[in-house]
């Protein structure tokens, strides 16, 4: 039987990411990820929240560090990833779902998500236009 792993986030960012790298040197990026819904019932509107973690990992990373603040709009498309470990203090097995990015779309006015100046900046993003980065599909990375 076919099975199918894809996710599609529109939401907003809880944190600034932070760019870190392994140590091969490959960029990666964790952040949260805030995604509402609202509803209504028996004339009631209601709204849920659930917050979402997701990691980005080569040029994804680095984009998301530029141009990403916490509350940016984003839509993130990617794949769930379950990770399990044991816990060091208790030894008991703990796990976590979380979100693989492999497409990203900055959104919003562009205005908003201008970078200030950060030391930690290695790359640069090519200009935006319509508050929506697009990237060049030379510079795709594959997963």
């Amino acid at each position: 039987m076919a099975s199918v792993n894809r996710v599609f986030l529109l939401g907003n960012c809880t944190r600034d990411p932070e760019l870190r790298y392994t140590p091969k040197g490959t960029p990666v990026v964790e952040l949260g990820l805030a995604v509402n819904r609202t509803w209504t019932e028996d004339g009631q509107k209601h709204e849920e929240t659930v917050f979402v973690d997701v990691v980005l990992w080569n040029r994804l990373a680095e984009i998301a560090q530029q141009y990403l603040r916490k509350g940016s709009p984003v839509f993130i498309e990617g794949r769930l990833q379950l990770d399990t470990w044991e816990d060091r203090q208790t030894g008991q097995k703990r796990s976590k779902l979380r979100i693989v990015g492999e497409n990203l779309q900055l959104l919003g006015d562009r205005r908003e998500s201008t970078p200030p100046p950060r030391q930690t900046q290695r790359a640069s993003a090519p200009p935006r236009t319509a508050g929506v980065y697009e990237p060049d599909p030379d510079e795709a990375v594959p997963f």
